[in-house]
């Protein structure tokens, strides 16, 4: 059970030396109960408190690594019911179910769509994560080589799905260095489970026959010394499964029931047989609150809505997708090429780069950092503005790459153009753009035979 702010404090040295960077001994022990802040803050507690008080400052859903390399993935480590909250931490993992019994030919172009799905929005790499090995067939053989197919073919993580332990235990063995989700522990086998996690360093899933159940599982892996854990409520319905997602979020985050502070799993592949109905099952996990969702087959017109909303979903509000402040090529621009200027709100960066693309023209682009916000908020909240555009102007490097001294500012923010040349020292000649990203290849066509 987590302690409460006045038990962490008892144990704090009690000096309020402020370098925790809270005011008080008192204030950071409340903030620690609430895993707003990490016990390593105090440079004055022992160690001996400080292994005791660990637990106190660990996130109230663990987090959870699988897999390995630049391909790993982390899931948990959630702290909010709602988005709006504060943030979501890790978005939810896609897989996708492939059995031993599939043919071979299916086989291979499932793992093709999982190492091939990718798709690229406002700078970010979307794709799907995960394979999900089932032995469906019973049989020790062909389980084996579905896994050592999937081991060596599969650029993602690997979950091995087998309710023969001893299977579960050599398909472990054989993907050790990926470092797979072992699926699954129960009532009847945990601890041959716990034993295979522990022999090669995987995390498991609990899965139990609803949440009173799932918790007295994950309390005893806990005991044997796993805390790797993904639940699996085992739900016959999709209700039930809604509402197990509900549950389980809110007796972790709001009662600190430790027994099911643990990120979930959910299969919408076994809840139909139409993929379109499907992929409307996803989001509802996506949504409420699967840590790792498993489908039954990846193909672009379902995965690409699912990818995005995730995308959508877990873009944090508080801090706005960005580019990197600086000068952008087009084309091979050369000194004569046009110069346009816009704000590092990465959506319009990549609408805009993407209608300048389209024309054909090369040019330069000077993004300004504006706090990741669009260009008319930037203006009215008076970070895109003259005194702030015209120094970035004269120091970005922009001088020494063009001879001319022509600058195509957007055309929302056409009011600007007089003051900005003004504060160039007139030695700029500020053109007002189009106001439609869409107006971009017209504009430039046109204005590069000037």
């Amino acid at each position: 059970m987590a302690l409460t702010g006045v038990q962490i404090f008892k144990k704090l040295p009690q000096t309020n030396c402020k370098e925790c960077n809270f005011p008080t001994c008192l204030a950071f022990a409340m903030a620690l109960a609430s895993a707003k802040t990490e016990i390593e803050k105090c440079p004055y507690v022992s160690k001996e408190v400080k292994s005791e008080l660990a637990e106190a400052s660990a996130p109230p859903i663990r987090g959870v690594k699988i897999g390995s390399g630049e391909t790993a993935i982390t899931i948990g480590e959630e702290t909010v019911l709602f988005r709006h909250e504060k943030r979501f931490e890790h978005p939810t993992a896609f897989g996708v179910l492939i059995t031993d019994e599939e043919k071979e030919t299916e086989i291979t172009r499932k793992i093709k769509a999982l190492n091939e799905t990718k798709y690229l929005r406002v700078g970010v790499e979307l794709k799907p994560e995960l394979a999900a090995l089932k032995n469906t067939s019973k049989n020790k053989e062909t389980f084996m080589k579905l896994v050592n197919t999937a081991r060596d073919s599969v650029s993602g993580c690997l979950m091995l799905m087998s309710e023969d332990v001893e299977i579960l235990g050599e398909a472990a063995r054989l993907c050790k260095d990926k470092r797979p989700i072992l699926y699954a522990a129960t009532s009847d086998n945990y601890q041959k489970v716990a034993q295979i996690s522990k022999e090669n360093n995987c995390p498991i899933v609990a899965r139990g026959n609803g949440l009173e159940e799932l918790a007295t599982l994950t309390d005893n892996l806990v005991k044997t010394g796993i805390k790797d854990i993904v639940l699996d409520s085992n739900p016959s319905t999709l209700k039930q499964a809604y509402e197990d997602q509900i549950f389980t979020r809110r007796l972790s985050l709001l009662k600190a029931f430790r027994p099911l502070g643990f990120p979930t799993i959910a299969f919408p592949c076994e809840m139909t047989d139409n993929l379109m109905e499907e992929s409307l099952i996803g989001t509802v996990f996506i949504s409420k609150y699967a840590g790792i969702v498993i489908f039954s087959d990846i193909q672009p017109h379902h995965m690409l809505p699912l990818l995005v909303y995730r995308l959508n979903l877990f873009t944090d509000p508080q801090r706005p997708l960005t580019m990197d402040e600086g000068i952008y090529e087009f084309g091979n621009p050369d000194a004569s090429s046009p110069v346009l200027i816009t704000c590092n709100f990465s959506l319009t960066y990549f609408v805009v780069s993407g209608e300048i693309e389209a024309s054909n023209v090369p040019l330069w682009l000077c993004v300004m950092n504006t706090d990741g916000l669009s260009v008319l908020t930037a203006w009215s909240a008076g970070k895109f503005v003259p005194d702030l555009i015209a120094p970035f102007v004269k120091k970005c490097g922009i001088v020494d790459r063009v001879k001319h001294r022509n600058l195509i500012i957007p055309g929302y923010v056409a009011q600007i153009s007089g003051e900005l040349e003004e504060e160039l020292n007139k030695e700029w000649n500020v053109k007002v753009g189009c106001r439609e990203a869409s107006d971009l290849p017209l504009f430039l066509q046109q204005f590069a035979k000037i």
